[in-house]
């Protein structure tokens, strides 16, 4: 198969209506997008400068051109189809080629092929255009003639078209509903026959038992499904399938007239996901030939595993897991939203820098929300690569849909394609439906008519499940997310499958409301926090820096947040003296907001089994639910992770103010103090370790210690000695806690049990030094939540937001240069010493 990108010489413009001219043609680029290129020619303002997202928006008003000319290879003339391909277009674009109709689009989630060849002229220049009709105008007009609801934070009428959501607004995203050539776009000319796809199963052999207390396979049977399109009947064909290993050894398995139906592998390299094992790949090469010459190929990496969810009566009701090679994993990770509301502008860099940050936290599970865009294929190869378990939506959220038969065609290719696309990735570790509509349909949220709640069934029950048994049976399906397994069977009930947890946050429940609950597996809970200051710089200026201010709100997408923030900080800290210190005290809130629920779901192994946050990443500067801003700097949140997500980790479940009352007025006011640590084991080997606490008094000074060995179970939790403290002084005593193995410190951590707000912090006199990219920071007084910072704010460190029981503490730069380093710690939010101090290096 032959393929020729078209990829040069584009040029873009507004396009003429009835009652304007069209104005002149700029440079545009593709892949790329209408905004994109307008940035490039300095035709817009940036859409994230303060409030100029309204003036982009407006912009989709218009329909948009673009042309490019090019002269097609002679050799692509020899082959018997010729096909135009773009592998996406966004969204409603009708496709001309030498003026003459070739085409229409009209979802931005599908490949669109068009045969070509009878409009293709030889050695001289053809012209290609792409006409894109405005996607404001349509989703408006289509609006008026139905009722399909949704998010209150998009656009009406979004859910009538096939294009990302999220481009028309969310609750942490702005309204730029771009448009465009935004994938890659050739002609492709095919000799006789090609590949449409081929679909690799899996079957283990008889598993013996590993050392580590999971399973191996003794070989894997790999089945190969074939598709060919045969576009000169009688043509003979014959196939070549190798495979080459890990290692690099290639092996041929035939070469024949007719593929073989089984490859067996032998002494096989299993795949597992990250923190169980390794991640090798073998690459499965299908060559097709005709004539004695090759005509196309297929190749992809494959992981050898097996992969399921679990879902077991028990005594809590119903199980939820994954489980890979036979072990069940409990879930840590966050969910996925587009990287940048201007498509165009993400790129296999910025993912992969994206995704390491990931593995640096200690991630096993990326979920990927269905308000966004089925990512690239790119972002799948590094999960593969990485170890990641990827919970894949398909691209429908907070809508209702209204199902024709029209919409029905549309929606299965879209299905279809994206199921052939990615079904190979040992990554991909479920397919669901939809994020959030059985739960909100069920309670007619959004529903308009009763055919409207029907269509639901047919779309999430019925019709894409169908699809994916048709090409990928073996693949997980789950009909929504939260859902307990279909039927609006009570969706988001903690007992059985997934949920959605959202009172701490949207309902204002206090931290402590999550020891509630042992939901079996929660894939959305969240907490607000301001992006780093450096990051606030880039869409305000200095008389915008107060977070209810005109420009802070619009970057502010969740009603009345900020709001609900400095609510939530009332709780829990001092009011902050400065800009500066309110985005600090807001990211430590938010990072103790999600360490309080997921060590508690850590602590429960076994009944719940999985903790995925909302979310991971923004899609431009905002305050939002994330742990990794728009320019990836890192918040508290994800240096959290980092320890919770941690394969041993120890943690600590309090009793103290914060489980009791916080009203200093109440009658009587009494409260249970107590303390009791467990010690988490997420690996396949059992662990001898030691556990050791100290209660201190705010200097550090030990006043009371004590330890205990333990030999944790590979994949368990354990607890310890509970111990109660009535005497225990909440505003000058706290605990220290530590986990060793082998003597060899391995995780660490501080609990107070007042607030912040009420703890009498010392000055700890903060001090650090530099040598190489080791910083040693130096305390004289017990110190929490050390931030290390500098001057660009975009330090990626080994760890930081830490505390420290005085003495010293080294940690490493991954990222950012040692400039301008500045310490501080919560005692900088309680005291009048707010403004961020530059401290000397000398110590």
């Amino acid at each position: 198969m032959k393929q020729f990108y078209l990829h040069n010489n584009w040029q873009m413009r507004i396009a003429g209506g009835k009652s304007n001219s069209a104005a002149p043609y700029i440079r545009a680029a593709v892949p790329g997008s209408v905004y994109t290129d307008l940035l490039a020619a300095k035709k817009m303002a940036d859409p994230f400068w303060r409030d100029n997202e309204d003036a982009a928006f407006a912009l989709m008003e218009n329909d948009f051109e673009y042309i490019t000319t090019f002269i097609p290879p002679d050799e692509l003339f020899d082959c018997d189809s010729i096909l135009l391909h773009f592998d996406g277009l966004d969204t409603l674009a009708d496709i001309f080629l030498n003026d003459v109709p070739a085409g229409r689009a009209y979802n931005q989630h599908r490949i669109w092929e068009f045969d070509v060849r009878r409009l293709l002229k030889k050695g001289v220049e053809n012209k290609l255009a792409v006409f894109f009709r405005s996607p404001n105008k349509f989703v408006r007009n289509a609006y008026k003639k139905v009722k399909t609801d949704g998010s209150s934070d998009c656009y009406d009428g979004f859910p009538q078209l096939r294009k990302a959501h999220c481009s028309f607004g969310w609750d942490w995203g702005p309204r730029l509903p771009d448009a465009g050539i935004w994938r890659p776009v050739y002609l492709t000319g095919v000799e006789a026959a090609r590949i449409t796809n081929v679909y690799i199963t899996q079957k283990h052999s008889a598993a013996a038992k590993g050392g580590e207390g999971g399973s191996h396979s003794a070989a894997v049977r790999l089945h190969l499904d074939i598709g060919v399109e045969t576009v000169a009947p009688g043509t003979a064909l014959e196939y070549e399938i190798t495979v080459t290993d890990p290692g690099g050894k290639r092996a041929a398995y035939a070469h024949g007239t007719r593929p073989p139906q089984y490859i067996t592998i032998e002494h096989p390299e299993i795949w597992w996901c990250r923190g169980f094992g390794g991640q090798p790949l073998y690459t499965v090469t299908v060559t097709l030939h005709a004539n004695n010459r090759e005509i196309d190929r297929w190749e992809r990496r494959i992981g050898l595993r097996t992969l399921n969810v679990r879902r077991d009566k028990d005594k809590w009701g119903e199980s939820f897991a994954f489980e890979i090679n036979g072990v069940q994993v409990f879930s840590m990770g966050a969910d996925y939203i587009p990287e940048d509301s201007l498509f165009p502008r993400m790129s296999k860099e910025r993912t992969k820098n994206l995704l390491e940050q990931c593995a640096l936290a200690n991630f096993n599970t990326i979920r990927v929300w269905g308000g966004g865009f089925y990512p690239d294929d790119y972002f799948y190869d590094l999960c593969d690569e990485l170890g990641f378990l990827v919970w894949q939506d398909f691209m429908f959220a907070c809508a209702v849909y209204e199902l024709t038969d029209e919409f029905e065609e549309n929606i299965s290719g879209e299905v279809v394609d994206n199921v052939q696309r990615l079904r190979h990735h040992a990554s991909l570790a479920l397919w669901c439906g939809n994020n959030e509509m059985e739960e909100f349909v069920d309670k007619w949220v959004w529903v308009r008519t009763h055919k409207q709640k029907a269509d639901y069934i047919k779309m999430y029950e019925y019709i894409i499940p169908k699809l994916a048994r048709e090409h990928d049976p073996a693949r997980f399906y789950w009909p929504s997310s939260p859902s307990s397994g279909g039927g609006f069977d009570k969706p988001n009930e903690e007992s059985r499958g997934d949920t959605h947890y959202w009172e701490v946050w949207h309902g204002n429940k206090p931290f402590p409301e999550y020891r509630r609950y042992f939901f079996r597996y929660l894939s959305e809970f969240g907490f607000q926090s301001f992006p780093s200051v450096k990051t606030i710089e880039t869409f305000t200026e200095p008389e915008d820096r107060n977070i209810f201010s005109w420009i802070m709100e619009k970057h502010q997408r969740n009603n009345a947040a900020n709001g609900k923030i400095m609510q939530y900080m009332s709780q829990y800290f001092q009011y902050p003296e400065d800009f500066d210190t309110l985005v600090y005290t807001s990211q430590l809130l938010q990072a103790e907001a999600i360490k309080y629920g997921v060590e508690h779901f850590r602590r429960n192994r076994g009944r719940c089994m999985g903790a995925v946050y909302w979310q991971l990443n923004d899609i431009w500067p905002v305050a939002s639910w994330a742990s990794i801003d728009y320019f990836q700097r890192w918040k508290a949140l994800q240096y959290y992770a980092k320890r919770f997500f941690a394969p041993l980790m120890i943690s600590c479940c309090e009793e103290g103010m914060l489980t009791g009352d916080l009203n200093v007025n109440a009658q009587n006011k009494q409260f249970t103090k107590s303390f009791q640590l467990c010690a988490a084991n997420e690996t396949r080997t059992d662990r001898d370790v030691e556990i050791r606490w100290e209660i201190r008094d705010n200097t550090g000074k030990i006043l009371e210690k004590g330890r205990e060995a333990a030999a944790l179970k590979a994949l368990s939790s354990t607890w310890f000695t509970k111990q109660e403290r009535p005497e225990l002084d909440i505003f000058t005593q706290y605990l220290s806690y530590a986990l060793s193995e082998h003597k060899k410190p391995v995780q660490d951590g501080t609990v107070i049990f007042s607030v912040p707000k009420f703890f009498r912090y010392v000055d700890p006199e903060l001090r650090y030094s530099v040598s190489g990219d080791a910083i040693t920071v130096y305390a004289h007084a017990y110190a929490k939540c050390v931030e290390i910072s500098n001057a660009a704010d975009d330090f990626i460190l080994s760890d930081n937001y830490f505390d420290m029981n005085g003495g010293e503490k080294t940690v490493y730069i991954l990222r950012g240069k040692p400039d301008g380093i500045r310490l501080r710690s919560v005692y900088d939010t309680t005291v009048r010493r707010s403004v961020r101090r530059t401290l000397p290096r000398t110590v």
